[in-house]
């Protein structure tokens, strides 16, 4: 498994456990993150670009949640499964924040991810509204 790949698994750990927390401030999540750095023998160091991921999320939330809601139709934030919310909020920051990543990268890590870890139908939800954002990205003045 590629280094940025693991990166994301782990900075999706953070996130899920932050949103089964009920944690939804960014400072928040950051404090969770900074817990989670530490080093365990079972995971072995917290990768440099998963701390970036995180705190990306974290700092442009209520930014990427507000497109989220937007552009799921019919779909709440609520509603979505939560490792679909989470995958959804990394495959964003990174589409929308990251210029070192390729959108078409950003899209499918996401999918790959949603894939692995939720629903059937996840990799075409995730990929139906991260694809929608990629549309509308050069129209979104981020």
């Amino acid at each position: 498994m590629a280094a940025r790949t693991k990166a994301r698994r782990r900075a999706l750990d953070v996130l899920f456990e932050a949103d089964q927390k009920g944690l939804t401030g960014g400072e928040e999540i950051v404090q969770l993150l900074r817990q989670r750095q530490h080093v365990t023998v079972a995971q072995g160091p917290f990768p440099a670009y998963a701390v970036e991921l995180v705190e990306g999320v974290a700092a442009y939330l209520d930014q990427i949640d507000e497109l989220l809601s937007t552009y799921s139709q019919g779909w709440t934030l609520e509603r979505m499964p939560t490792v679909d919310r989470c995958v959804l909020r990394l495959g964003a920051w990174e589409l929308l924040h990251n210029d070192d990543v390729p959108d078409a990268v950003a899209v499918d890590e996401a999918v790959h991810i949603a894939g692995e870890l939720s629903t059937d139908d996840s990799p075409s939800f995730v990929n139906g509204i991260l694809g929608r954002l990629l549309e509308l990205k050069p129209t979104l003045g981020l």
